[in-house]
């Protein structure tokens, strides 16, 4: 349904001083903290883990050697997902508004809630990853994640609140992180990603000097030897209030396929003069390589 003058009153008439409900600040592009970005010219994309060789073993003298078979594991696909969003004006609310307002400010509505979209998808991924599954067949953060070779592996911390002995505990167990045949990665933390409600104890475990509640003038090795290197950043769209995830520099880990970027298009109906506003783009969220983050449910 178009807007029409009657919803408009106000903005037909002299004396307006403003209009407000648009003029907000954003909060956009969060998503970059979490996602690799890579553009997609298909309806989806699919990555395959590829599992390597194990450990080699040792050959006696004479004997025959030993013959591996290295082999693809679980496969992650990304199906572009499009988000539009419109809205219509008539003919006479154009011509009657006298501010001049109209088309830029719904105009700018509409950005925003596309970018808020946006946002919210890609948290949804972290807030619902205790329990929705990826290519695996598990959950995102799982202390069973299936492989060839080894067993079940975890991303998954013991739940708590973040701290500095559990996010310790984090740091060291990324750093314990093996391949789907036993193998270690070499992995090491790269940033700490937590809702709003904890901005104030990711700021003093990661840069006060001294071991936050120490008694005994210990250094804070987190901070001392620059164990989270990229510091953290504060996701307003986490609304696990006690969540937390670091992520790792395993490659391939979460990603955003953009299939097609923010359009926005407008054009007159003829039949009845209404002009059209509409915003559209295409993309997905996932995750590949699960290694590339560890994920604590809080207390």
């Amino acid at each position: 349904m178009a807007v029409n003058r009657a919803s408009i009153a106000k903005e037909l008439l002299p004396g307006l001083n403003a209009v407000f409900g648009l003029e907000y600040g954003q909060v956009d592009d969060e998503h970059k903290a979490l996602y690799d970005v890579e553009n997609s010219d298909r309806a989806f994309e699919e990555e395959v883990l590829f599992t390597g060789f194990g450990t080699a073993p040792v050959k006696s003298e004479g004997a025959a050697v030993t013959y591996d078979d290295a082999q693809e594991s679980y496969t992650a696909r990304y199906t572009a997902e499009t988000v539009a969003l419109a809205f219509a004006i008539t003919e006479e609310a154009m011509e009657d508004n006298l501010y001049d307002t109209f088309a830029k400010l719904r105009a700018r509505g509409l950005a925003r809630a596309m970018a808020n979209t946006k946002e919210v998808k890609a948290a949804n991924l972290f807030t619902n990853g205790f329990s929705d599954t990826i290519g695996d067949g598990v959950a995102f953060f799982s202390a069973a994640h299936p492989t060839i070779s080894d067993g079940n592996q975890s991303n998954l911390e013991s739940a708590g609140a973040l701290a500095i002995a559990t996010l310790e505990t984090a740091i060291t167990n990324v750093q314990k992180t093996k391949d789907d045949r036993g193998i270690l990665i070499g992995a090491s933390a790269v940033s700490l990603h937590i809702p709003v409600d904890s901005w104030n104890t990711a700021d003093t475990i990661l840069n006060t000097p001294g071991k936050p509640g120490g008694a005994n003038n210990d250094i804070n090795a987190t901070r001392h030897m620059g164990m989270i290197p990229n510091g953290f950043y504060v996701n307003r769209r986490f609304t696990g209030t006690d969540d937390w995830f670091v992520k790792t520099d395993v490659p391939n880990g979460t990603k955003m396929f953009t299939r097609t970027p923010l359009q926005t298009k407008m054009e007159p109906d003829f039949d009845t003069g209404n002009l059209r506003f509409k915003a559209r783009e295409r993309y997905s969220f996932g995750v590949s390589d699960w290694r590339g983050w560890r994920g604590n449910a809080g207390s």
